[in-house]
């Protein structure tokens, strides 16, 4: 009887097991599948290579950085649907800072004029931009933080609404240019862009640029923020039983917006990171980067129930999404059939959070 008894319960818990962690087996066995088959087949280029991973990871940095501050939005039971159009006004005023005294149609031709900015005193330029990216950022994310805290609105309401603002600034930003809003705000200044994507380790023939450091110390600091500050551990607390958390004497509106303001900088220190990534931007920059960033928490284990997550699982999350991408796009798969491959992800992705959720109840 005994035994019968422990057999239930071990196949329950095995079951539990494969059900819980079902989408990172299947985006692992699909990584797996891909990697074997293209190096036994001599007709195709091998996925798993080192410049593969290195592009990975680049790619995964940028976007990681933007989950990153996402990630505690969400733990607050809330979402940010402004990610995407929040980088596009960032990086469109980067981007007129920072292009080269060079280019005949630059946003701001009087720039390469002043004194202040000359030889040296050009690094003033991209410390003003990284400064206005990040107060741009945290700007429009405590107008979110405010509406949810404040005026008692669904996150997915009032950041919806600053979304439709903010890529109306940015359109008539760039529809500001000399060059006019046809013209994509290009032609950076290759110091600016060494920014991102200088190699500071190489390995042989491969070098990995600057944006994987930056990733990981932000990762970092947001794992310290996280587990060892108040802040971290009133976000978990809210997001956990808001009602339990006031009662307890945690100021809720105060952490609600502390943590929008935090996202804010994050996305701000994005958009500036992947101005230089992309090199170019227009009024569309920044499209459909929330759903990344949303994606990436939900894969992680950010619970959209709210005071559950990790930092580690953020960034297992972004590059694992982000290796599934490199891989439909490896493979040449249809752009459309993309699209409905991740719609999928996100939805198996949700369905088993549900379903953790409901177990604990």
């Amino acid at each position: 009887m005994e035994k019968k008894i422990a057999n239930r319960f071990s196949s329950e818990q095995f079951r539990d097991f494969i059900l819980n962690y079902a989408l990172y087996i299947i985006l692992g066995a699909i990584i797996v599948f891909v990697s074997v088959t293209t190096w036994l087949d001599p007709t195709k280029t091998p996925f798993l290579r080192v410049e593969n991973i290195i592009s990975i990871i680049t790619q995964a940095s940028t976007k990681g950085i933007l989950a990153l501050g996402c990630a505690g939005i969400i733990v607050l039971a809330g979402t940010d649907l402004a990610i995407g159009r929040i980088l596009g006004l960032s990086s469109v005023v980067v981007a007129s800072l920072v292009q080269a005294f060079t280019y005949g149609t630059r946003y701001y031709p009087q720039l390469s004029e002043m004194a202040i900015f000359q030889g040296a005193g050009w690094w003033l330029l991209p410390i003003i931009a990284l400064i206005l990216s990040i107060a741009i950022s945290v700007l429009v994310s405590v107008i979110n933080g405010f509406g949810v805290a404040v005026l008692e609105m669904h996150a997915f309401i009032i950041t919806l609404g600053t979304s439709l603002i903010t890529y109306g600034v940015s359109s008539l930003y760039v529809e500001g240019q000399p060059s006019g809003s046809s013209m994509s705000l290009s032609t950076f200044d290759q110091r600016f862009i060494d920014i991102a994507l200088f190699k500071f380790v190489s390995f042989g023939p491969f070098q990995i640029p600057m944006l994987v450091f930056y990733f990981a110390l932000t990762a970092f600091v947001m794992h310290i923020i996280w587990t060892k500050t108040v802040l971290g551990k009133n976000m978990f607390a809210v997001g956990g039983n808001l009602e339990a958390a006031a009662v307890s004497g945690v100021n809720v509106k105060k952490t609600i917006i502390g943590v929008f303001a935090m996202a804010g900088v994050l996305y701000g220190i994005g958009s500036f990171l992947e101005t230089a990534r992309i090199q170019s931007c227009n009024s569309s920059t920044g499209t459909n980067y929330e759903l990344d960033a949303i994606s990436a928490c939900v894969i992680g284990g950010v619970s959209f129930t709210g005071g559950v997550g990790n930092i580690p699982g953020v960034v297992v999350g972004i590059l694992l999404l982000i290796t599934i991408n490199f891989i439909l796009a490896f493979l040449g798969v249809n752009a459309y059939f993309q699209y409905i491959i991740r719609g999928l992800i996100i939805i198996i992705a949700v369905a088993i959070d549900v379903r953790k959720y409901i177990a604990k109840k």
